[in-house]
């Protein structure tokens, strides 16, 4: 597996909502509608179907009108090329998202083989420092940290960390805040209660930093939890 070795998470969330706003998913993203199809839809390019593969980084909105969506977040995984915006996942890859989107771990970590390619090599401190971060949202760990735990320069160190996540150093950390708090939310936490253990200075900020990451404020979010929950897996990361 091109991952292993390293702690990289999925996450997995159901929301009942007619679409979600303008955003930009910070990791590659796997949908499909509770009851029926999506589309991604970004200026005038449209990609609808059953099972979509969204790249990260591409800001779009979501439409699945009275459908619902089931979302699956990807950390570390690199695009696996060809299309711009989204992709249709069909055959015996949608069967294996579909599968790996309620909760099917087996699943989850053969879908991330079929669609990951080789990741660059890496000291394995590297897998060290990515459980810290996961395991501590609230973690100060700084560049130079970070450059020292690697036992590397720092600009070479960023340069490796983002080849291998796929993501700036600095956008990892936020990612991996938001996560924990996105959880949390999902358990039922109070909105500020989890602004404060992500890491975010405070609910405002962890507001922003929602919306321009899933199209929802957290308590758009909640709502759409509510609704989606007697229907569909409980959310899980």
């Amino acid at each position: 597996m091109p991952t292993a070795g390293l702690p990289f998470a999925t996450s997995v969330f159901s929301v009942d909502v007619d679409g979600v706003a303008l955003h930009c998913n910070p990791v590659v993203c796997v949908i499909s509608g509770i009851r029926g199809a999506v589309s991604v839809i970004s200026g005038s390019e449209q990609v609808s179907g059953d099972i979509l593969l969204i790249r990260p980084g591409m800001e779009h909105r979501v439409s699945c009108k009275g459908s619902g969506i089931n979302a699956m977040y990807l950390d570390g995984l690199s695009w696996p090329g060809g299309a711009l915006l989204a992709k249709r996942l069909q055959g015996v890859v949608g069967d294996l998202a579909l599968d790996a989107l309620f909760q099917g771990v087996e699943a989850q970590g053969e879908l991330r083989r079929r669609l990951a390619g080789d990741l660059p090599l890496f000291p394995q401190q590297l897998a060290t420092v990515l459980e810290d971060l996961a395991s501590d949202p609230m973690s100060r760990m700084t560049q130079f940290e970070l450059a020292d735990r690697l036992q590397m320069e720092r600009t070479g160190a960023l340069r490796l960390f983002k080849a291998v996540t796929g993501q700036t150093f600095r956008r990892f950390k936020q990612w991996s805040g938001l996560r924990h708090a996105a959880r949390q939310i999902a358990s039922g936490d109070l909105v500020r209660t989890a602004a404060m253990d992500g890491g975010f200075a405070d609910t405002a900020h962890l507001t922003r930093t929602f919306r321009l990451s899933f199209g929802l404020t957290p308590s758009e979010a909640i709502a759409g939890l509510a609704k989606a929950a007697p229907r569909s897996p409980s959310p899980r990361c």
